[in-house]
């Protein structure tokens, strides 16, 4: 693994292609890890002409984890926030928006186009806001703006997100069903859940890192975060906006208001996409990716 200290903190990254061409970073969503960008979809990017860096976020995957935090108190979070109070979390999205343009410095990279997947796209969104002269696109995917107003998710989805799994290591079939559930409840219907496939994708994240309370310390992270709206107003740089027509987790709403955001964004609605990427959508994806790269 290469390994680089990071703001205080251990980020787990990997490289494609040719190490002088413009770089691309792809941030991760929510409890997941750079594995879900897999390597068939970072080696069709790194064969169009970029450097393509992808990362474990901290507190997933390999990176340093914060899991020396107490359990986080959601009802009291809530609390804090509907009062107009800063509650203690461990980093915020600022944090991890600052752990992106960090690894940049580590590796000597002036400039990348960033690209990021759900809370992935609120990272990437901060860093375009905060670093314009480090940001040169931006692609957003499957994300959305922060504005309060928004539709929220489906009911079931919300549930099945924040039940607790089962321990992998003393139950893995419990494990298994309660992951694969949710991935094909938010997954879309233009395209085959390919359960074998994303079998293999959860165990292989559990044998890289298990640590259940990292979750709840993203969503915290998120939820201080706040409308982004003002920040994304800021953005100059080329953006394209991707979100899935059956998206359940971040309606299309989210990814619309998230473009009228942006002064000059384009957004591409997926017909039978949801809150995944299947590698039906890998062409399609990486199009867009390099067409809004190419307009810099």
């Amino acid at each position: 693994m290469n390994i680089l200290k990071v703001n205080g903190v251990d980020l787990v990254y990997d490289s494609f292609g040719n190490e002088n061409d413009e770089a691309i970073i792809l941030i991760a969503g929510l409890g997941t890890q750079m594995i879900r960008w897999t390597v068939p979809f970072c080696r069709i990017l790194a064969a169009r002409g970029f450097r393509v860096i992808r990362f474990d976020n901290r507190d997933a995957g390999c990176s340093t984890h914060f899991s020396h935090y107490r359990a986080l108190d959601f009802d009291a979070l809530a609390t804090a926030l509907m009062s107009g109070q800063r509650p203690g979390i461990p980093y915020t999205l600022d944090d991890m928006s600052d752990d992106a343009i960090g690894l940049l410095d580590a590796l000597l990279i002036d400039r990348a186009h960033f690209v990021g997947r759900s809370m992935g796209g609120m990272i990437a969104q901060i860093a375009a806001s905060e670093y314009p002269e480090r940001v040169l696109s931006l692609t957003s995917i499957m994300s959305s703006s922060g504005n309060p107003a928004l539709p929220q998710s489906a009911p079931d989805v919300m549930a099945m997100m924040t039940k607790p799994a089962p321990n992998p290591f003393k139950d893995e079939a419990g494990f298994l069903a309660h992951s694969l559930s949710f991935a094909k409840r938010i997954a879309g219907t233009g395209y085959p859940f390919e359960e074998d496939a994303y079998r293999a994708l959860i165990l292989e994240e559990v044998q890289r890192a298990y640590d259940p309370g990292s979750v709840g310390r993203q969503i915290a992270a998120i939820a201080v975060s706040g409308d982004r709206r003002p920040r994304l107003a800021t953005i100059k740089v080329p953006v394209l906006v991707i979100h899935g027509v059956d998206d359940p987790l971040f309606v299309p709403a989210c990814g619309e208001d998230t473009a009228s955001a942006i002064p000059g964004a384009e957004l591409m609605l997926v017909n039978g996409m949801g809150h995944d990427l299947p590698h039906q959508l890998y062409k399609v994806t990486a199009d867009g990716i390099e067409r809004t790269a190419r307009r810099n």
